[in-house]
């Protein structure tokens, strides 16, 4: 009952926004559309602006995906598309969103935990990876950490586990940050170990995204937990206004414990996630957990965004745990990393990428979505065609009929190259994992789609050798085993359907 009636106040609200947005819409229109003389030269003005901006988006520094839907736009609408491209792209409020991150960022670079001995000692030990540890630790800022205990976590009710028990264990502070939290048992469990924590006097901090909770999350919610003592912000409430901005969610999932002990992965905080509710079949995910220098970067990884949403300013030294000097003799490494969508670099992709390139025996990707554009479509098939045995692992039940559909758009071509493709029988698979000859490997939040590599904040973690990649090979090769290869006959489809295909691809970025 207590469900039900969070889920009606929060829809209840989700409408109000929904016409709120609606009715300015309509009075766009309305205003251009109008019988009056102003608005005969208001069309000419938005068609002119229609023009320029076409000749912008063919000139500008850009995904082809992007660029084609926003030319298509604006030849189907000639008189709207320049002004939705402006609305879109052009705010004010994006612009000093970009300023007053960028500055969090350039003050929060110093906090990480920096080993530039044991940087050269990773480079050493794993020559082929080299490109990758000095894009992540030099240009993108995010320095490697010596990586001895880890841990994979295969499902959701095994990180679940994993997480009460790292829970119990804080002393000074937890900190949360999560794409979706809901009511229910997983939720519920977690919450009463924070209101314990905090009544104790440890520093607890929530942060979910306000989107992701849209129909979880009554609006009210911040202040229940803030009358518990926890300290709760929003990532950018969804207002009843057109902004650019609703657009970039946080997508990251984080747990922090003193900042001696953090996860990540693909885990919300909601009951599907350990298979206490089916929502579409069996749900299987992954997670991992660091600990040391790694597990603190994380924190400040978690942090940063903290203080770009809050408004508060932390002092991280005073949060940073004890130091625990690395071992000079490492074998194993740890590099996490977050992605941004209020900048050019698109730091999720090319960690993907230089995986993709740098395998040369196998390479298994697990993703919930397989919607992208001709670079990553070339590095796989190239992969493929070199020798690579490329394996993806994709859900057979999917969580929205068109995403599905136009994930399965791109199996021919992939396997045409020599790609094995899997659907996860029975259920849906939404973990995001990358392993290649057992020396490297990432689990992370970002998808293999256009909204996680370029639009949303995203957060993962790459490892070099250890035994934590053997265990992610083994759970794909046994999920593999149970799940449905699909050959190049079940891609065959009529001609209505190859071009209903055709059409979504052409609309992915929006998807």
């Amino acid at each position: 009952m207590k469900r039900r009636h969070s889920f009606k106040k929060a829809l209840a609200r989700r409408l109000l926004v929904a016409v709120l947005l609606a009715v300015q819409l309509a009075l766009l229109v309305f205003v251009i559309l109008s019988g009056n003389a102003a608005s005969k030269w208001i069309s000419i003005a938005l068609s002119l602006i229609s023009i320029l901006v076409c000749l912008h988006v063919i000139s500008a520094e850009s995904r082809p995906g992007f660029k084609i839907i926003w030319l298509l736009l604006v030849l189907i609408f000639p008189v709207f598309g320049g002004l939705f491209y402006l609305i879109a792209t052009r705010q004010t409020g994006s612009i000093y969103a970009k300023k007053h991150f960028n500055k969090i960022r350039s003050e929060t670079l110093c906090c990480f935990d920096r080993d530039p001995f044991l940087s050269e000692r990773a480079k050493d030990t794993f020559p082929a990876l080299k490109p990758m540890l000095h894009y992540l630790g030099t240009h993108a800022g995010f320095p490697v950490s010596a990586g001895p205990d880890t841990r994979y976590y295969p499902s959701g009710e095994t990180f679940f586990a994993a997480l009460l028990d790292a829970l119990e264990q804080a002393e000074k502070y937890i900190f949360l940050e999560y794409f979706i939290i809901e009511e229910g048992i997983m939720w519920d469990a977690v919450l009463d170990v924070l209101k314990r924590k905090a009544a104790a006097g440890l520093d607890v901090r929530v942060m979910f995204d306000d989107m992701g909770c849209f129909l979880t999350l009554p609006r009210e919610y911040p202040a229940f937990l803030r009358s518990h003592g926890i300290k709760c912000h929003v990532f950018m409430p969804f207002l009843p206004i057109l902004s650019v901005l609703h657009n970039n969610r946080d997508h990251r999932k984080i747990a922090s414990v003193d900042g001696k002990v953090a996860f990540t992965g693909g885990v919300n905080l909601a009951d599907e996630y350990i298979n206490a509710r089916k929502k579409h079949g069996r749900w299987r995910d992954a997670a991992v957990r660091v600990t040391g220098s790694a597990a603190w970067n994380l924190t400040l990884i978690f942090l940063t965004l903290w203080r770009f949403t809050s408004g508060e300013t932390d002092d991280p030294v005073s949060l940073h745990p004890e130091p625990t000097p690395a071992p000079h003799d490492a074998q194993a490494f740890v590099q996490p990393y977050a992605d941004v969508p209020l900048d050019a670099e698109k730091v999720g992709e090319q960690v993907y990428l230089h995986i993709i390139q740098a395998a040369r025996d196998y390479l298994y990707i697990s993703t919930p979505y397989l919607i992208i554009d001709d670079t990553m479509m070339l590095a796989l098939t190239l992969a493929a065609k070199s020798g690579v045995d490329v394996r993806i692992l994709t859900p057979e039940v999917g969580d929205n009929k068109f995403v599905h559909m136009t994930t399965r758009s791109y199996y021919g071509e992939l396997i045409a190259a020599g790609v094995k493709i899997y659907e996860y029988t029975g259920g849906y698979n939404h973990a995001k994992t990358f392993a290649a000859d057992d020396r490297v490997a990432t689990v992370g939040t970002v998808n293999l789609d256009y909204r996680s590599l370029y639009l949303h904040y995203e957060c993962g973690t790459v490892f070099y050798g250890g035994d934590i990649i053997r265990d992610m090979k083994e759970d794909f090769l046994r999920t593999a085993e149970d799940s449905t290869r699909i050959m190049e006959e079940d891609c065959a489809v009529s001609g209505p359907m190859q071009l209903f295909q055709s059409i979504l691809r052409i609309f992915a970025p929006l998807m």
